[in-house]
């Protein structure tokens, strides 16, 4: 099943319970996680299991559309409420009536546009842009966010009576490095999904030391990041070089520490450009600078790591996390020069 929540961790045992006894309620929702925990399946998941199913399901990204779009987007239009507006449009909360309406990214809305889908929350009805007349909609909103909206609510920049309204019922996903143990079932059920959809032969399975190292990751891109990784290993394999680009294993933070980094940095900011070059303000551009500081920055780091590893520019890819190839580049195009004594 495509929106099957995989894993055995008390956190998506629970998610999986809280499903199950709010999908025909029709509750307000909102569902919480990192980046790339799987929020949308959840979201699908509560419709597939609810009795609107087969209804519309109709998503927003909140994050995607300035202002502007985005009201009218929610909203709709009546002809020639605006310049370019040459037919009426239903907005999505019309279209989504009888079923679910998804506010993806919730968290990234503006107050002024939260104040109004508070409005249709309240009274369960809105007025397109230019009408005169207001439409009802019985439409089940579910919401998602990476955002920690208790934060943003201490900050102001989301509203206290918004956020109740959303959360009657509330659906926090935990990331994955917190449920370790949900990896070996992601990672087998992905493998299976996709020796599937490629269909090739020459698909390579990851050898199980692979899959000890990939259970043993912290995953900060969460599952998306796993989909993403595993792709990329049974097409181009699972050998060493390939998974230390992958990987920020134990073996590199060790041989880089960040105390021991961070101490070796220079007390003082570097001087990344002199004052001369400010002299002519119409040829100023801070794209430029912003470049040159980058490459300072880059310079400074990769030469540390080459000088600590005594050039050994295998170890140094590791540590840096980038390819052979891209350290040979940047070597060059950085202008850093080895000692006289260094070896490989």
């Amino acid at each position: 099943m495509e929106n099957e929540l995989i894993g055995v961790s008390k956190n998506i045992c629970r998610i999986r319970e809280l499903i199950d006894r709010v999908a025909e309620t029709g509750l307000n929702t909102i569902v919480c996680g990192e980046t790339g925990v799987g929020k949308e399946l959840v979201v699908q998941s509560l419709y597939q299991k609810s009795n609107r199913v087969g209804k519309p399901f109709v998503k927003v990204n909140c994050a995607a559309l300035p202002d502007t779009l985005l009201e009218s987007e929610m909203f709709g239009y009546e002809q020639g409420a605006f310049t370019g507006a040459e037919r009426r449009r239903r907005g999505k909360f019309e279209q989504a009536h009888g079923g679910v309406l998804f506010l993806d990214e919730i968290g990234d809305m503006s107050l002024p546009l939260q104040s109004k889908l508070l409005h249709v929350l309240q009274g369960g009805d809105f007025t397109p842009l230019g009408s005169e007349k207001t439409v009802k909609t019985s439409a089940w909103v579910i919401a998602a966010t990476n955002h920690e909206l208790e934060k943003e609510l201490a900050a102001g920049r989301f509203r206290e009576d918004l956020y109740f309204r959303l959360s009657a019922i509330k659906i926090l996903i935990e990331p994955l490095r917190s449920r370790s143990e949900d990896i070996p079932h992601l990672i087998d059920y992905y493998i299976q999904k996709y020796k599937a959809e490629f269909n090739t032969r020459n698909l390579v399975i990851p050898r199980s030391k692979t899959i000890e190292r990939l259970c043993a990751y912290s995953w900060p891109g969460n599952v998306r990041e796993l989909q993403n990784m595993l792709k990329r290993i049974m097409i181009l394999g699972d050998g060493e070089e390939n998974l230390s680009a992958l990987l920020n294993t134990t073996a590199v933070r060790e041989e880089a520490p960040k105390a021991q980094f961070v101490s070796a940095m220079p007390a003082q900011a570097p001087q990344i450009f002199d004052a001369s070059e400010l002299g002519d303000l119409s040829t100023l551009s801070l794209k430029k600078m912003r470049k040159k500081a980058m490459d300072q920055v880059e310079r400074e780091v990769i030469a540390y790591v080459l000088q600590k590893t005594a050039w050994n520019r295998s170890k140094a890819t590791k540590i840096l996390k980038i390819s052979y190839k891209t350290l040979l580049y940047k070597i060059k195009d950085l202008g850093i020069q080895p000692p006289p004594d260094a070896f490989e």
